[in-house]
């Protein structure tokens, strides 16, 4: 059975703007879940136009709404130590009444210039790509043990250290929110056959997205875990003035085994995109 989801990245719109479709959704039962991205500043568009800031839109949407499951497609681990981000995401988790999916990646790609510059004009560190992976792996370690252990623990990571770690409150999802992680690179999936519940990758070169799917299977039996305990997840591109290609992709991804569909609805937004979606996507495939 194959769910539904939509993307509304916070770039180049306003809140009011995100807030109508979401909560247009939340009423329509055939979209199961909304996404936002997590970029500091615009990577489309007008380079100087607005940007939100992921976690704390997310957090007044799950406040605001009372079915989708939700989340970040995907949190960049680069951005935030990851016992502050498990801090963050439970209270998400607890204002959603536990409707949260922890998404989270290693960050953004080195050769993507305006994803890239985000992290000087923030201050923000940009470590290699062996270092940012190896940090995501132990990010989810960190994550899930606050989330989850009932007495504090030190954690001397290579690239995470804590001392006397404790997560309080604790989520209301059990054993704890599902982790999503997203990416399609070698060493990342490696990290995903080890801690994620949900792979996500994004559509459009469908033989690459079926050749990591296989890898992942590959990485999986490597450590002895059934493939079949992750679901697979993809991110697709909503074209209005096309919808058939759309419902083209929709049928090939769900052809492949992904169970997990976010549709990337492109801004301005219009009236009703919600149940459009629903009608000319969802409802026609």
């Amino acid at each position: 059975m194959t769910s539904f989801g939509i993307m509304t990245a916070p770039q180049q719109v306003g809140y009011d703007d995100i807030l109508r479709v979401w909560q247009e959704a939340d009423a329509i039962p055939e979209i199961e879940h909304a996404w936002l991205f997590d970029h500091l500043m615009p990577i489309g568009g007008d380079p100087a136009g607005p940007a939100f800031e992921g976690w704390t839109l997310l957090s007044a949407l799950a406040a605001l709404t009372t079915r989708l499951g939700l989340g970040l497609l995907v949190t960049s681990n680069r951005f935030r130590p990851p016992a502050l981000l498990a801090k963050m995401a439970t209270t998400v988790d607890i204002v959603s009444a536990g409707r949260l999916t922890l998404g989270i990646g290693v960050g953004s790609r080195p050769g993507h210039p305006l994803a890239r510059r985000e992290y000087e004009a923030h201050g923000l560190p940009f470590h290699d790509t062996a270092q940012a992976v190896s940090s995501l792996a132990e990010a989810c370690t960190v994550i899930r043990r606050l989330w989850t252990e009932t007495e504090p623990f030190d954690f001397p990571g290579e690239h995470v250290r804590l001392t006397g770690a404790y997560g309080s409150p604790k989520p209301i999802q059990r054993p704890h929110p599902p982790i999503l992680i997203g990416g399609r690179s070698a060493a990342t999936l490696r990290v995903v056959a080890e801690h994620a519940d949900v792979w996500n990758i994004p559509g459009g070169d469908l033989e690459d997205v079926v050749h990591r799917s296989a890898l992942l299977d590959r990485y999986c039996a490597d450590i002895g875990r059934d493939p079949a305990t992750i679901l697979r997840s993809i991110h697709l591109s909503v074209d209005y003035d096309r919808p058939e290609s759309t419902r083209a992709a929709i049928d090939e991804a769900t052809g492949a085994g992904f169970g997990h569909v976010v549709l990337s609805l492109p801004a301005p937004y219009p009236p009703g995109v919600a149940g459009w979606v629903a009608a000319e996507l969802i409802g026609a495939t």
